[in-house]
């Protein structure tokens, strides 16, 4: 009880109880959409705009913010100059952002090991101003999803019966780029780059097991998310072990335990 009641950990709760709501929620749009791994795409980048901010003297989050803006916009360029070959865009930012990133790090060994703590996730170092500038992002993603879910649903299933319809696809393609730039900069420092897309695409596989409808697809990915990151941090907490990491482990076996409960109530099976 005494890590529970500790201020660090009730930061490192609160940030993560917030980054459960919106990664999920996300991450569902870029599952249904195929674009999975454009979170890992993002991620990557992001670290390049850390090193960077931290080379220049600048709030890290920020400048990861910026780079993973200008990396969502090239990568839907790229996507409509490759049209059958969507996935090269993906691939080209990404090797992009580890260059640029493997760059700013040898040009300031000395901010290596803070660095560090945003490929790997640092939760428990959350400040008082990560956990405003994680709300802040929370509330506009939440606004966003709630006053335009309709027109969202119709993107993600079907982008040319939107357009059809009158819907300015372009539009929601970039907001739904800066949303997801806005998450994946915040989300870095909780459970780190190199495991974010984790937090972004794994609930949604899970949902894809259990939900019916795309209404209950939303409300289990956030389920699932919250129920991650609290459990991870308790249990990161007790044994002393890795947040970021306890909690992707934690979603793989929610995963895997939907897998076998779906295989086992086939009939026949």
């Amino acid at each position: 009880m005494e890590i529970v009641t500790s201020e660090f950990f009730q930061r490192a709760l609160i940030g993560g109880l917030l980054i459960g709501v919106t990664a999920p929620l996300i991450g569902l749009f870029l599952v249904l959409r195929r674009l999975s791994m454009i979170g890992d795409t993002l991620s990557h980048v992001s670290i390049a705009g850390v090193a960077l901010g931290f080379l220049i003297g600048v709030y890290p989050i920020a400048m990861g913010f910026v780079f993973a803006i200008i990396a969502s916009f090239a990568i839907e360029k790229l996507r409509k100059a490759y049209k059958s070959y969507a996935e090269l865009s993906i691939a080209i930012i990404m090797s992009g952002g580890v260059a640029l990133a493997s760059l700013l790090f040898t040009m300031g060994k000395g901010f290596n090991s803070n660095v560090n703590s945003y490929l790997f996730g640092s939760i428990y170092t959350l400040s008082t101003t990560d956990l405003y500038v994680i709300g802040v992002v929370t509330l506009i993603v939440l606004i966003a999803i709630r006053l335009q879910v309709k027109e969202l649903f119709l993107l993600t299933f079907d982008e040319d019966a939107a357009a059809v319809s009158g819907l300015p696809v372009k539009f929601y393609n970039v907001m739904i780029s800066v949303l997801t730039a806005l998450v994946i900069s915040v989300s870095i420092k909780i459970v780190g780059a190199l495991l974010v897309s984790a937090l972004l695409t794994i609930p949604a596989a899970c949902s894809l097991i259990i939900a019916r409808s795309f209404r209950q697809s939303v409300i289990t990915v956030v389920i699932i998310g919250e129920i991650a990151v609290v459990l991870g941090l308790l249990i990161a907490g007790v044994w002393n072990l890795a947040p970021g990491g306890t909690i992707v482990l934690l979603l793989i076996a929610v995963l895997l335990l939907l897998l076998v409960f779906r295989r086992g109530m086939r009939p026949g099976s």
